[in-house]
């Protein structure tokens, strides 16, 4: 969390306007008309700001404390700061969670913990995106731990929670100059009868 601190101004302007459109496209035609969205670990504030625009409910946090002002600032919108595991909000009230290059900071042996928690947000059959940098290691970099994974990986994590793989995609990382990254996506359902 350091180095969100450290590096929140930098890390908001490398990120807040890359184009995510081809994600948006997997995630949103999923969703109801107006949907409840969580925002999880919104980062710059980017994504929720898009579904702001498109009528979308919104609820973001992140955890990183100078993240949540400068995404406040950018949104105009309430973003709460807290963790994963503090994260609380109406039971089983939301359609959809968004999870952008978040949980890869979780460390394997937790993200199940993790998942479990934020699925328990979900409506039956919600919708939950997340990725992860493409592989199979965790690693240490610049201060910040990464979970590395691939579809495998990612189906064992999720086969003790309520979410089930809906498809999975990997692309190059959209950043200009990181183009050689791979990154693994996926759609998760919530089992419709977790409730």
């Amino acid at each position: 969390m350091k180095y969100y601190l450290d590096n929140a101004k930098s890390f908001f302007d490398n990120t807040v306007n890359v184009n995510m459109q081809m994600h948006y496209n997997q995630f949103l035609p999923l969703l109801p008309e107006g949907a409840n969205i969580i925002d999880a670990g919104c980062g710059s504030g980017r994504d929720s700001k898009h579904f702001l625009a498109l009528g979308y409910k919104v609820i973001a946090f992140d955890a990183s404390s100078k993240l949540v002002q400068l995404a406040t600032e950018f949104t105009k919108h309430n973003v709460s700061c807290c963790s994963f595991l503090e994260f609380n909000t109406m039971h089983n009230s939301q359609d959809g969670i968004w999870a952008c290059a978040s949980l890869l900071h979780i460390s394997r042996n937790q993200l199940t913990t993790t998942f479990s928690h934020l699925a328990q947000f979900l409506k039956p059959n919600g919708v939950f995106y997340c990725s992860f940098k493409y592989g199979s290691s965790e690693t240490e970099r610049n201060g910040r731990h990464f979970t590395n994974l691939n579809e495998i990986l990612l189906a064992n994590i999720l086969k003790d929670s309520p979410l089930k793989i809906q498809q999975s995609w990997i692309t190059s990382d959209l950043r200009t100059g990181r183009e050689n990254e791979q990154w693994q996506h996926a759609i998760l359902l919530k089992d419709y009868s977790s409730r």
